[in-house]
C-alpha cells in the first residue's frame, strides 16, 4: 500500500511538473507574442498553469476548480477566436482538456490533502461542455458549404471536333482544356463498385542525379485502343487500352543532373494528318507517321514518334527530333525546360517552356515558338521580352534572356484559330526593380495568338509588377457559357495562384465577370516598386479577409504559440504585401491556389469543379554582401534543384529566401482546411458547394484518417455521370464524388503519391479511369511508378 501511494505521489508531482513547465513555456512566450502585438491569452494561460502545478504540488483540490474555470474560459475564447471549426479549437482545446481529464482520474484527484466534491464536478462539466463543443464543431464547419446544383436541363451533347466519346486526345481531353467527359456508364450510382481493372509500372524511378523536384504530374492521353503517357524522365508508354499491357516504348535518354529545377512530364501531344483519317486501300498500311505523338524533353529536345510504332519521324527535324535550345541565350540543359504538353493545330506544333526560377539574370528565352508539323521547321516566335515579339533572330543573333516564359499547359480555340498561354514573369521573381517595360508588357497574365502566324490577338495581366511568383499557373478552359440573360457568351476562365479566376470573352479578352482594381499594400524594397493597384475577380475563392493571429495552427498550444509569434514578426498588410528584408508572409503563397492543374468544366451542365489549396509562404530578400556575388559561379551549371530554400537572384540587389510557412514540427501555421474542392455553376457564377478533401494519413507519424483538408497537385476530372475524380492530395487516394453536392461516393488507395490528373476513357464498351501514382518529390508523397485503371467488375467488355 505504501509503494502504491508512493507511486501516486511521484504521479501528482510529475503531473505538477508538466504543469509548471507548460506555464512557464506560456507565460514566456505569451509576454513575446504580447509585447509584438499578439493576444494576452498565453500570458494569462500561463499563470494559471503555475499556480495550478503550485497547488497540485502541494496537494490542495483547489486546483480543480481554478482548472475548471481555466478550461471553460479557454473553450469560450476559442470559439470566440475561430467559432466552431473543430480542427482551429484542437489546438486551443487538446493538451488543456487533456490534463483537465488526467488530474480529475483517481489516482491523482485521490491524492489531494482535502477532498472538494464541488471541486471534481465544475471540472467535469468544464470537460463535459468542452467534448459537446467539439462534438458540435465536428458536424457543422464554418469552412463547408453544403449545396447542390441542379442537374443538367437537356442530354449531354456528343464531343464536338469529332473526337469520339470513347476517346482523350489531349491533355484536357480537348485542346479547350475541360477535363470534362461525355461518359456516363460509370455514374454516380454505381462508382462505389469500381474495383482495379489493369496496372502498370513503367520502372522510372528517383535516381541519384535527379533533383528533389522529381514528379509524376502526368495525364495519359487515349486515342482508339492505345493509351500513351510520358515519366518524369520523358520516356514515352504506348498502352493497350483495354489490358494496360506494353505496345512500344521511347526513351530520350534524359540526362539530368541535381541542378535541374524540374525532372517531370505532364503529358504528350497527339497529331493525326487528315488522309490518316481515310481508309487506307486493301492491303496497304497508314503512312508511317501520319498519326504521331509529340514528346517535350526537360533538356530542350522534342521528338516526334509513329503513334502506331514508336519509330522516330524521319522527316520531322534531325530524324524525329527537335533542338529546342537553337537561338537560344545561355543555352545549358536544364535551364530551358518544355514540361508541359504542347498545343498542336492543323498545322503548328505551338510550343513554351519553363526556366529556372530566381537563379540569375541570365537564363534562357520565355519564347514562345511555332513549329511545323510534319517538318518541324520554325514558323514563327512571340518573345514576351523583346520589342517586337515576332522576330526571328538572325545569323549568330538569339531571342532575348530571361523573357516571361509561359510553363503551364495552353489551350486552343480551333474556330478562331487562338491559342491562350499562361504567362509568367521575368526571372528573378521576388525582385523586379530591373525589369523593363518590355519585360513587363506580357507579365503575368493571359496571353492569346493567332496559332497560324504567332501575331499577338490580345493580352489580360493578371497581376501588375509581379514580385511574388504569381504567374498564371493552369491551363486555361474554354467554354461557352450562357450569362445571366440567357446569352451565349464564349469565354475563357483563368485560374490563378491568388484564388482569382479571371473569366473573359475568349474573342477579344474583355471581362465578362468585373474584376475591378483594387489598392493594395505599397512598401518595395530599395530600387524596386510596387503597382497601386491589382485586379480582383468576382469570381474567386481568395480569403475573403486578412489572416490574423487568430489562423495561426499548431499541433498542439505549444507550436501554436510559436506560429503567432512567427506571424506577428513578418511582415503582412494583406494580399500582395512586398517582399521585404524583415521576411513578408505571402498568402495566398508561392504555391498558389490554384496550379498547373487547372478547374474541370462540363460544358454541358455549365458547372465547373474546382480544387483551390490554400498555404501562406514567408519570403525574406537577403542583400548583396561580400558573401553574395552579383553573377552566378562560372562552371555554368546554376540552379539548386528547388524552389523553395534560399535563392539567389544573381543579377540584382537581394537574393531570396522561400519557404511554406510551418511551425517548429514541420506543420503549416495557418490553420486548415488547406485544400477544398468545390461546384461553381457557371450561369450565376456562385460557389454553390464546399468541402475538405484529404486527410493526414500519409503526413503524419501515425496513420490518422482525420479530414483536415490536404494540400493538392492536380486537377479534378468530371463526366457526363454526375460523378468526378481526383486524386491531387497529400494521401495516397483516388476518390469520386458527386458532382452535384460533393459528397464522396468512393475512393481506392494508391501505391504512390496521386500527383496527377485522371482521366476517363472507353475501349470494347467498358469506361476506365486511370490515374499515375508516382509521387512528387518536393511535395514530400511517396515516390512510384504505377498507371492504375479501374473500372465497373460487370460492365461491357468484347
Amino acid at each position: 500500500m505504501q509503494t502504491k501511494a508512493s507511486l501516486s505521489r511521484i504521479v501528482v508531482i510529475i503531473t505538477a511538473l508538466f504543469a509548471a513547465l507548460s506555464g512557464l513555456y506560456l507565460l514566456v512566450g505569451g509576454i513575446w507574442l504580447t509585447a509584438i502585438g499578439g493576444s494576452v491569452y498565453y500570458i494569462i494561460a500561463g499563470v494559471v498553469l503555475l499556480v495550478t502545478a503550485w497547488m497540485l504540488y502541494r496537494c490542495r483540490a483547489a486546483a480543480l476548480l481554478l482548472y475548471a474555470i481555466f478550461l471553460l474560459a479557454t473553450t469560450i475564447w476559442g470559439v470566440w477566436e475561430v467559432g466552431t471549426d473543430f480542427w482551429a479549437l484542437t489546438p486551443r482545446l487538446d493538451v488543456t482538456f487533456f490534463l483537465g481529464l488526467w488530474i480529475l482520474l483517481p489516482f491523482v484527484y485521490n491524492q489531494m490533502s482535502s477532498k472538494n466534491a464541488f471541486a471534481r464536478g465544475a471540472l467535469a462539466t468544464s470537460l463535459a461542455i468542452t467534448v459537446l463543443v467539439l462534438a458540435y464543431a465536428v458536424f457543422n464547419d464554418p469552412q463547408e458549404i453544403n449545396g447542390t446544383i441542379n442537374a443538367a436541363d437537356t442530354a449531354p451533347a456528343k464531343s464536338a471536333a469529332g473526337i469520339a466519346d470513347g476517346d482523350w486526345p489531349a491533355y484536357g481531353r480537348t485542346q479547350a482544356g475541360t477535363r470534362y467527359s461525355p461518359l456516363s456508364q460509370i455514374n454516380d450510382k454505381n462508382v462505389g463498385q469500381l474495383t482495379e481493372a489493369w496496372s502498370f509500372r513503367t520502372g522510372d524511378m528517383k535516381t541519384a542525379n535527379d533533383p528533389g523536384e522529381i514528379t509524376d504530374e502526368v495525364t495519359p492521353i487515349k486515342i482508339g485502343d492505345m493509351i500513351y503517357l510520358c515519366t518524369p524522365h520523358q520516356k514515352l508508354f504506348a498502352l493497350d487500352a483495354a489490358t494496360g499491357k506494353p505496345k512500344w516504348q521511347f526513351d530520350p535518354q534524359l540526362k539530368p543532373n541535381p541542378t535541374f529545377q524540374h525532372v517531370t512530364c505532364r503529358g504528350v501531344s497527339y497529331h493525326e494528318t487528315p488522309a490518316s483519317a481515310q481508309t487506307p486501300a486493301s492491303g496497304s498500311a497508314p503512312a508511317i507517321c501520319a498519326r504521331h505523338i509529340i514528346l517535350p524533353v526537360n533538356d530542350g529536345r522534342m521528338f516526334a514518334l509513329d503513334a502506331e510504332t514508336g519509330a522516330r519521324c524521319a522527316d520531322f527535324g534531325n530524324n524525329g527530333e527537335l533542338n529546342l535550345q537553337n537561338n537560344m541565350p545561355n543555352a545549358t540543359p536544364g535551364h530551358y525546360e518544355p514540361t508541359s504538353p504542347p498545343v498542336i493545330t492543323d498545322n503548328v506544333i505551338v510550343v513554351a517552356g519553363a526556366v529556372t526560377d530566381n537563379y540569375s539574370t541570365k537564363e534562357p528565352s520565355g519564347v514562345i515558338r511555332g513549329f511545323d508539323v510534319n517538318s518541324g521547321k520554325l514558323l514563327w516566335a512571340f518573345d514576351p521580352g523583346s520589342a517586337q515579339p515576332n522576330a526571328l533572330p538572325g545569323e549568330g543573333q538569339n531571342f532575348v534572356a530571361n523573357s516571361p516564359n509561359s510553363w503551364a499547359p495552353a489551350s486552343y480555340d480551333r474556330q478562331l484559330d487562338l491559342v491562350y498561354l499562361p504567362i509568367g514573369v521575368a526571372t528573378p521573381d521576388i525582385w523586379g526593380g530591373n525589369r523593363t517595360p518590355d519585360m513587363e508588357r506580357y507579365a503575368s497574365g493571359l496571353l492569346a495568338l493567332n496559332a497560324s502566324t504567332g501575331k499577338l490577338a490580345w493580352f489580360y495581366q493578371t497581376v501588375h509588377h509581379d514580385l511574388w511568383d504569381m504567374d498564371v499557373p493552369a491551363q486555361p478552359t474554354l467554354a461557352d457559357i450562357n450569362d445571366k440573360s440567357g446569352n451565349k457568351v464564349p469565354v475563357v476562365y483563368v485560374p490563378t495562384k491568388t484564388g482569382n479566376i479571371f473569366v473573359l470573352d475568349r474573342r477579344d479578352g474583355k471581362l465578362v465577370v468585373p474584376a475591378p482594381e483594387k489598392p493594395v499594400p505599397q512598401g518595395a524594397a530599395k530600387g524596386d516598386h510596387v503597382s497601386a493597384t491589382q485586379p480582383f475577380s468576382d469570381l474567386t475563392f481568395r480569403p475573403s479577409a486578412k489572416l490574423t493571429g487568430k489562423d495561426m495552427w499548431g499541433a498542439t498550444i505549444y507550436d501554436q504559440l510559436m506560429c503567432r509569434v512567427m506571424f506577428h514578426r513578418l511582415r503582412y498588410e494583406g494580399t500582395f504585401t512586398p517582399p521585404s528584408e524583415q521576411g513578408t508572409l505571402v498568402f495566398p503563397g508561392n504555391l498558389g491556389m490554384f496550379e498547373w492543374g487547372g478547374i474541370s468544366v462540363d460544358t454541358d451542365r455549365q458547372l465547373a469543379i474546382a480544387n483551390p489549396i490554400a498555404l501562406p509562404f514567408t519570403s525574406k530578400l537577403i542583400p548583396r554582401g561580400p558573401g553574395n556575388p552579383m553573377e552566378p559561379p562560372a562552371d555554368g551549371k546554376g540552379g539548386s534543384g528547388t524552389e523553395s530554400g534560399i535563392q539567389p537572384q544573381y543579377g540584382v540587389p537581394y537574393g531570396v529566401e522561400l519557404n511554406a510557412f510551418l511551425s517548429p514540427l514541420g506543420l503549416p501555421c495557418k490553420q486548415p482546411a488547406w485544400g477544398y474542392i468545390s461546384g461553381v455553376d457557371l450561369k450565376t457564377n456562385d460557389i454553390v458547394w464546399k468541402k475538405r478533401i484529404g486527410t493526414v494519413r500519409d503526413s503524419s507519424p501515425l496513420p490518422l484518417p482525420f479530414k483536415m483538408g490536404m494540400p493538392m497537385l492536380g486537377a479534378p476530372t468530371s463526366t457526363a455521370g454526375n460523378v468526378f475524380f481526383i486524386a491531387a492530395t497529400a494521401d495516397n487516394y483516388l476518390r469520386a464524388f458527386n458532382m452535384s453536392n460533393g459528397d464522396q461516393l468512393w475512393q481506392a488507395r494508391l501505391p504512390a503519391g496521386g500527383q496527377a490528373t485522371p482521366m476517363t476513357y472507353e475501349v470494347n464498351g467498358k469506361q476506365y479511369v486511370v490515374i499515375a501514382a508516382g509521387g512528387h518529390g518536393s511535395f514530400g508523397t511517396k515516390l512510384g511508378d504505377y498507371i492504375i485503371a479501374y473500372a465497373l467488375p460487370d460492365a461491357k467488355k468484347e
